[in-house]
């Protein structure tokens, strides 16, 4: 498999994963487990790091089928290079770090890692058009 098509799996994976984040802070509040697996009629206060994970995770689901697409057709129309598998593991650890940062709370840095991560998917598009 390329670099590219790891990298996808990679991401993936990572998707899966960051709910994870969201549910241990659930479970830590007094009454969360009876909350989730519950009828979840009432809203549950959680802190504001919980709310920023569900957030993260829900961008992250945004991002994944663009990036999937921009994949798949690099890796299909035979453009696949250095250039992809790099704009691919970009996007990969950008999201990543986006996640953590996220969650921490940290607004302005984070709008700059999404930004790393999209430029690239630019530079595998770019690929694919050239």
């Amino acid at each position: 498999m390329t670099i590219d098509l790891w990298m996808l799996v990679a991401s993936a994976l990572w998707c899966l994963t960051i709910p994870a984040i969201s549910v241990s802070g659930l479970l830590a509040q007094p009454g969360g487990s009876a909350w989730g697996f519950g009828n979840r009629a009432e809203p549950f206060p959680v802190p504001a790091w919980v709310g920023r994970a569900r957030r993260a995770h829900a961008n992250m689901i945004e991002n994944l089928a663009p990036f999937a697409c921009l994949v798949v057709a690099a890796y299909l129309g035979g453009k696949a290079n250095g250039t992809t598998a790099l704009g691919a593991e970009i996007f990969f650890f950008a999201r990543v770090a986006y996640t953590f940062i996220y969650v921490a709370g940290i607004p302005v840095l984070r709008t700059l890692v999404f930004g790393v991560a999209t430029a690239g998917m630019v530079m595998i598009a770019t690929q694919i058009l050239h």
